[in-house]
């Protein structure tokens, strides 16, 4: 694993403070420690007994089928390797090209594919998994409670969290203790179960004296959706377009600026956060006019989400401007009339619905599908408030 600070927390870089208020450890010092990573006995598995502790335990905690599984953190790959093995179908994303390099490596002709990424926001676009594990990350986060929404929107229903974590060290203990993300994952879950690893010295090489866990998580299997919220800025007949860039879903195609509400968030704050944050644009309640509401799936597998398409007039909140270079390689005014090919077709769909002056709409991915509008492919919009096909 690698986040913020070393995956054993008790070897954290001889320079950071004794206790910090936050992990410190940057990207510079896990290339470095790419090199050596393995070398600690829970990290390379390479000691037969605490390879097979830890596939005995991985075994336990992930389904007994085949399954798909998110590892964050992931550092060189080992548990992703004791996964593979073991059958299932596995993704790591880590923040270090080097870790990353050395999981290609470690699970070369494998069922795997790895990324380099933030695993608190892990760029896998519309794709979802049975399970996500996490090995000493969450401690490591600036806001572990939402990481831990995102994560679970990541799942399938009825999918899995496996998060291993601990409160380490004695004179100055550092991380989670069971009770404390056992509290952040129960709004989440339909059952958590926490599982002591502390008196397995066979797992970490060596006997240990502090509060090491893993927490398994059930999530409900009642149908949920995601909600995204759509900002469709008007400039006269023009309309703004933000280009995609470094998401991993759909890169380097037009969308208008768009996320998803928070949990507990409803949609009109939604709206109003995402602009701020997309575009600088600092608008007021009163400055948004709901002007579609679309159900959309992408292609298999992804799941099906509700999109709110918000109108806002031009000079509302400002002039905007690019605030996610690392996400947007660009926004652009567009004739609305005229829009570019080289769009999402969901947020193509939404603007010609909008245009045709329709309110409710279906847009339903087919398998084969692609994510890119197609000007020759089927039209996938139905329209739900009248007569009249959108494209």
């Amino acid at each position: 694993m690698s986040f913020d600070a070393p995956a054993d927390p008790s070897r954290r870089p001889a320079t950071a403070p004794l206790n910090p208020p936050l992990p410190t450890a940057d990207d510079a010092y896990w290339e470095a420690a790419a090199a050596s990573f393995d070398d600690e006995p829970d990290h390379g598995l390479r000691d037969p007994a605490v390879r097979s502790a830890w596939a005995a335990r991985l075994r336990s905690w992930l389904p007994s089928g085949p399954a798909t599984v998110l590892d964050l953190g992931c550092g060189t790959g080992s548990l992703s390797l004791l996964a593979a093995e073991q059958g299932h179908r596995v993704m790591g994303i880590d923040r270090s090209a080097r870790m990353i390099a050395r999981a290609r490596s470690k699970l070369a002709g494998r069922d795997a594919a790895f990324l380099v990424g933030d695993a608190a926001e892990p760029p896998v676009g519309e794709r979802r998994f049975d399970v996500v594990l996490v090995r000493h990350v969450v401690w490591a986060l600036p806001d572990p409670a939402a990481a831990l929404r995102h994560w679970a929107g990541l799942l399938t229903p009825g999918g899995r969290l496996v998060l291993v974590e601990g409160r380490w060290g004695e004179a100055d203990p550092i991380g989670l203790t069971a009770a404390e993300l056992t509290a952040l994952v129960e709004p989440l879950a339909a059952r958590v179960r926490v599982e002591s690893l502390a008196h397995d010295p066979a797992l970490w090489g060596k006997e240990v004296a502090d509060e090491r866990y893993a927490l398994i998580a059930d999530l409900p299997r009642r149908h949920t959706e995601v909600v995204d919220v759509h900002l469709v800025l008007r400039r006269g007949d023009e309309v703004l377009l933000a280009r995609r860039s470094g998401t991993g879903y759909a890169d380097g195609l037009l969308n208008v600026p768009s996320g998803h509400a928070e949990d507990g968030e409803d949609v009109r704050a939604a709206m109003i956060r995402e602009a701020v944050e997309e575009t600088g644009l600092r608008l007021a309640p009163e400055d948004l006019r709901v002007a579609l509401v679309m159900q959309h799936c992408a292609p298999p597998p992804a799941r099906p989400r509700i999109g709110w398409f918000f109108e806002v007039a031009y000079g509302a909140g400002g002039e905007p401007w690019n605030r996610e270079p690392d996400k947007c390689a660009e926004l652009a005014w567009f004739p609305l009339d005229a829009l570019p090919d080289d769009m999402v077709a969901y947020s193509r769909a939404g603007l010609e619905g909008l245009r045709a002056g329709h309110r409710f709409l279906l847009h339903w991915h087919r398998p084969g599908d692609a994510i890119a509008y197609d000007p020759s492919g089927a039209g996938r919009a139905v329209v739900l408030d009248g007569p009249g096909a959108t494209g």
